[in-house]
């Protein structure tokens, strides 16, 4: 898709999360979005699917890990080598997007950038890619950096919050018959606590962060040069040397001493402004288990789906099983409950407690049990 201001639309996935919280599922080797969690093909493949609807494959970037390169060679068989971006650590969010719009102001320095999480899930895929090529003309513009907010519909706190200001006309008639609307961004908000998530709610003025953004490529660059004029240089330090025989080494060095932080607190709360566009697409950011339990029975419930042949369950309600192929497991008497079995390890887990998983990862690891990560 070409961008309106002449410029090419690129879209950013951001594949370099562990995902601790899906253990024993996501280990090193294989993280959260490579795997497969409704038998409906893996995170981020869906994610590369889902965005090819508007931006073309030669233009999708994926940012990975040194272990997500290797591993995407395997489940992205096809996807163009030359596109897939190595940090060498994680360094969270905000160093992540800078060494992405590097890359991209070296391919075109009129170009509008999608950001894109690898591991949500979306429903409703032509909705998805209708409000992001409503963001995409609004970035053509410059007007601003571009949001996707997702109404709530309970008192969430795994999710991030967007506090909506005066609403906008949207700009051009492409959400006809959508239930979009646009507004100008009062405050970013942190995972809340619940009594400050039912205020959330009750207010009707804040919505959940889908992590997604859309800006020009100037409109980036000119934040971080104002909010985070380290990482700015640094930025122009990698640019000057993308394409030579020092590019490698540059990057390496740089992360070497970035500090982790989020794109939400280093850029977009300080950002001069900001648009949240919202819509409702069947959004979710699958968080951990307690998420997939949620879904899974949803689905269940509305596509009548039939469970794997080699899973018995007798008198049991709203269970989640993931198992090894090849083997039998059986459940009796059970009620809101996660099973997650592999080769080596096994999680039973109750409804409302997933969220202490990344705990057993620490735990396993400070007892040097390191070959269960």
């Amino acid at each position: 898709m070409i961008g309106h201001s002449g410029g090419n639309v690129y879209a950013v996935i951001m594949a370099g999360g562990i995902g601790k919280n899906f253990w024993p599922l996501s280990r090193k080797k294989v993280p959260k979005q490579f795997i497969d969690l409704f038998d409906e093909g893996t995170m981020i493949g869906k994610t590369v699917d889902r965005i090819k609807a508007t931006v073309a494959e030669a233009n999708i970037l994926i940012i990975t890990t040194p272990q997500g390169r290797e591993k995407l060679a395997g489940t992205l068989e096809h996807f163009p080598q030359g596109n897939i971006i190595v940090e060498p650590g994680i360094r969270n969010t905000a160093p992540c997007i800078a060494l992405a719009t590097a890359y991209i102001k070296k391919r075109d320095d009129d170009a509008i950038t999608v950001v894109l999480p690898s591991d949500h899930l979306v429903d409703d895929d032509d909705t998805f890619n209708q409000i992001v090529r409503e963001g995409i003309t609004l970035a053509a513009e410059k007007k601003g950096l571009v949001t996707i907010g997702i109404k709530p519909d309970r008192p969430e706190t795994d999710y991030g919050y967007i506090q909506a200001d005066e609403q906008y006309p949207l700009p051009h008639p492409f959400s006809d018959g959508n239930d979009f609307k646009l507004y100008k961004v009062r405050a970013f908000a942190e995972k809340p606590d619940y009594a400050t998530a039912e205020q959330f709610l009750e207010s009707r003025d804040f919505f959940w962060n889908s992590g997604v953004f859309i800006w020009h490529i100037d409109a980036i660059a000119r934040e971080f040069e104002r909010s985070m004029p380290e990482l700015y240089k640094d930025m122009l330090h990698i640019y000057d040397n993308l394409g030579t025989e020092n590019e490698r080494k540059v990057i390496e060095d740089v992360y070497s001493w970035l500090h982790p932080i989020s794109i939400d607190y280093g850029i977009m709360e300080k950002a001069e402004i900001v648009f949240v566009l919202t819509g409702e697409f069947g959004w979710t950011d699958l968080g951990n288990w307690d998420e997939v339990l949620k879904v899974a029975a949803e689905r269940l419930s509305f596509n009548g789906r039939h469970q794997d042949k080699q899973l018995v369950k007798i008198e049991c309600e709203n269970v989640y099983v993931k198992k090894s192929a090849g083997k039998v497991v059986c459940a009796i008497g059970l009620n809101d409950i996660i099973i997650i079995d592999t080769d080596d390890a096994l999680l039973v887990c109750g409804k409302g407690y997933s969220h202490l998983v990344g705990g057993i990862v620490d735990t396993l690891r400070r007892e040097g049990m390191e070959e269960y990560l």
